[in-house]
């Protein structure tokens, strides 16, 4: 398809584009799409842009390939090459290519509205699936086949985008001159048990470690969740805010500089006099902009696949067993997480099935979110033995103190998948890319081994 617009922001250069793809890649591969044509069934389309600087218009240059974080995450919309951390480097050496995956940004967004129109519960279940790592991959690979050639190109993959990265180098290698991933390694045999085990006391160290940094703010959220436990407090949308989804703050805690945003918001909470919780009473009032405040953070209008998909992400193939809302199970075994306990412990990245009630926006999907939960058929993700006998360089930042890709797990299977590197550092959080320092140095030390020979002639 021809693309859709070209044009400059600051110091790069924009092409769109869109593809059409199957909906449902089963029964056929990539590959055999790209010369025999697309399978009859359903197609949707796939936007992806291409990103390089003025200078670099017209000329033959490598193709780096970003694997955005989520899931349900769409690339970035940049505004320079400043604007994200890892692109003013990404952009000397290569073009740059920003797919939004399926159901995310251009590419057929998916929301509660969209899907219900699928049809019945399990209909909209069934769909959901295609949304998921397998069918993303193919996707990437049938855009580089037909749109670039078939040339080999470099990954670059952030967060879940390193899961995808792992599913690509298991089923199509050869499409892959190198990868890179920061803080997203997943652990392989999937299990989201096993991660929920892992994760839960690192949520509890964190909020620790807040509370420790701000520890007025203890007292502060304490005072909001014993408001809210009364019941009749309402976000601006006209939905609960509850203490277990006053929880739910604690998600960015992972990132910089979450905690100081933490701070802010919960600086203005009450309305009488001078705003600390001494003066607020035994049943405060919650000021109108903490109110907002809270709903943009815990609004889904801009990506309802993140909570919808979150535990899914884990499926891989069949499955010994449901997943059966894995967090949740593990939220119960430690009762320092009630929501009813002081000091209240906040959640990172883990979907419960309240959330599935109290968002407006999340609500319709809860029947399709319990069948998957159900589930035991999905989509194989992982091939162990392709892993270990890889070939294409891989070179990995592993975020020691990371709240939600756990560290130990990552090196576990980075000690399984041959030609693999990691650079272990408690210098960064999970979202550490996006500053200037962690993709240069992950592209030297790459660059040092010979390991970008390929990637850079590709």
């Amino acid at each position: 398809m021809p693309k859709l617009a070209s044009y400059y922001l600051p110091g790069l250069y924009v092409e769109d584009h869109s593809v059409e793809v199957p909906l449902d890649w089963r029964g056929t591969e990539p590959e055999r799409a790209a010369t025999d044509g697309l399978p009859a069934g359903e197609r949707i389309h796939v936007f992806y842009r291409t990103v390089c600087t003025p200078e670099n218009v017209g000329r033959d240059l490598p193709l780096l390939v970003f694997l955005q974080g989520g899931p349900g995450g769409q690339g970035p919309r940049l505004l320079s090459p400043t604007s994200d951390g890892w692109i003013a480097e990404a952009i000397k050496h290569f073009r740059v290519v920003l797919p939004d995956q399926r159901g995310t940004g251009r590419s057929e967004h998916a929301s509660a509205k969209s899907i219900a129109r699928r049809g019945d519960a399990r209909a909209q279940a069934d769909y959901l699936k295609r949304l998921l790592a397998r069918s993303i991959v193919r996707d990437l690979e049938y855009i580089r086949l037909t749109e670039f050639g078939g040339r080999a190109w470099t990954t670059l993959g952030q967060s879940y985008g390193g899961f995808l990265t792992l599913t690509y180098l298991s089923f199509y290698p050869q499409g892959i001159a190198a990868s890179f991933t920061c803080g997203g390694i997943p652990h392989v045999p999937a299990s989201a048990a096993d991660v929920y085990a892992h994760t839960f006391p690192r949520m509890a160290a964190k909020t620790r470690a807040y509370y420790a940094r701000y520890p007025e703010d203890e007292a502060r959220m304490a005072a909001v969740a014993d408001r809210l436990a009364t019941g009749d407090v309402t976000l601006p949308d006209g939905s609960p805010l509850t203490p277990r989804r006053l929880q739910t703050l604690g998600g960015g805690l992972g990132m910089k500089p979450a905690p100081e945003r933490l701070h802010n918001l919960l600086d203005t909470a009450f309305e009488t006099g001078n705003g600390s919780p001494a003066c607020a009473g035994s049943t405060p009032e919650l000021t109108d902009g903490f109110l907002m405040a809270v709903l943009q953070n815990l609004t889904t209008a801009g990506n309802p696949l993140y909570w919808t998909l979150q535990e899914f992400i884990y499926a891989n193939g069949t499955l010994d067993a449901p997943i059966r809302w894995a967090a949740e199970h593990e939220y119960a075994r430690h009762s320092e997480f009630d929501a009813a306990a002081r000091p209240l412990m906040l959640t990172g990245e883990a979907a419960f099935p309240f959330m599935f009630e109290d968002d407006p926006l999340l609500a319709p999907l809860k029947p399709a979110v319990d069948l998957l939960m159900e589930d035991t058929e999905f989509d194989e993700i992982y091939d162990e033995r392709q892993l270990a006998a890889n070939e294409v360089p891989l070179q990995a930042a592993v975020y020691f103190d990371d709240l939600y890709v756990d560290s130990g797990l990552q090196l576990d299977t980075l000690s399984r998948v041959a030609t693999s590197h990691a650079w272990v550092t408690n210098e960064f959080e999970h979202d550490g890319l996006h500053g200037s320092v962690v993709f240069a140095h992950l592209f030297e030390e790459a660059l040092g081994r010979g390991d970008l020979e390929r990637a850079l002639r590709s």
